[in-house]
């Protein structure tokens, strides 16, 4: 089995230990965030091989990161360290009624805004069999931007299964027309992409299933599976469509990473051999399982776990 390969930006992540305004807060608890380190952490529990490609700050939050992700068995060998730029940090605060908490991050000039093509050459691809994008390299920097589109292009060289989540950051782009134009230019290099509902307007103008697949179609993306929330997800794959339905849980903590959840479902199916509505279906429950827990990523769950809440719910 080969290694599946992730890029960009871990976070020290800060989470509020009580409820209430960030800025009365006295203590918090030290985790990890971002999207790409989400979906590694997920996808090494499940049992896969796994590495992680970064430029983590020469200080403590970047070495407690790197720390991290050997202890989940994640590969750190495409690691770096800059003695200039800093590791990025975010702060979260504790919701107790399932609403989205505010979440703030400081990442602006960070060490992982870095990354250069460079780095993406020191990449033997005959190891890779998946490599999973999202859309948040390419906002952070032109460097990076420029490192994203040179692994995808790498990677298609390479015949790699390229899987793509927009995962959109309106904030960190310099106007929204620039990010739709190379987040959907980005997709158009992917054998399946996994945008949101949500996304889908900006990205497409509708939220129109049908209309959203006809839209990603004419670039030439195969397989496509649209994120719904509760309701599950839609699947457009060689003409053929349908809904997944998800799973439903008793209480949502936290949404923050559900989306990452979902990922983790979808590219370990197909890891795994599963058919693409088995692997959306595990997608919807390990997204279910993540709303459930205030971490970003501590509730992933292992193939034992996981089996147990899709017999259950």
């Amino acid at each position: 089995m080969g290694k599946t390969i992730l890029f960009g930006e871990p976070m020290a992540l800060l989470i509020a230990d009580t409820v209430g305004p960030l800025e009365d807060v006295e203590h918090f608890s030290r985790s990890l965030s971002g999207a790409e380190v989400n979906v590694s952490i997920g996808l090494s529990r499940l049992g896969h091989k796994v590495t992680y490609m970064t430029r983590l700050g020469d200080d403590p939050f970047g070495r407690y990161i790197e720390k991290k992700l050997k202890e989940d068995n994640i590969g750190t060998e495409f690691v770096t360290y800059d003695n200039i730029y800093r590791t990025g940090i975010q702060l979260k605060n504790r919701v107790t009624d399932g609403s989205d908490p505010y979440a703030p991050y400081y990442r602006k000039g960070s060490a992982a805004s870095h990354i250069t093509t460079e780095q993406i050459d020191m990449i033997d691809f005959k190891d890779i069999e998946h490599v999973h994008v999202t859309g948040i390299p390419p906002a952070l920097s032109k460097e990076s931007r420029e490192a994203t589109y040179h692994l995808m292009e790498r990677a298609r060289e390479n015949n790699v299964f390229i899987t793509f989540d927009p995962n959109l950051r309106p904030a960190l782009w310099e106007d929204e027309d620039t990010m739709i134009k190379v987040i959907n230019d980005l997709a158009s290099k992917a054998n399946l992409i996994l945008p949101g509902i949500e996304e889908c307007k900006i990205l497409a103008g509708t939220e129109n299933f049908y209309e959203i697949c006809d839209f990603y179609q004419k670039k030439g993306i195969k397989t496509i599976v649209i994120k719904n929330g509760a309701d599950g997800a839609f699947v457009y794959d060689n003409n053929e469509s349908y809904t997944v339905k998800g799973f439903k849980v008793e209480e949502v903590v936290d949404t923050v990473g559900a989306g990452d959840g979902f990922a983790v479902g979808v590219i370990s199916g197909r890891l795994e051999g599963l058919s693409l509505r088995e692997m959306v279906r595990r997608g919807n429950a390990i997204g279910a399982i993540q709303v459930t827990n205030i971490s970003d990523n501590a509730g992933l769950p292992n193939h034992k776990e996981l089996e147990l809440f899709m017999q259950t719910h």
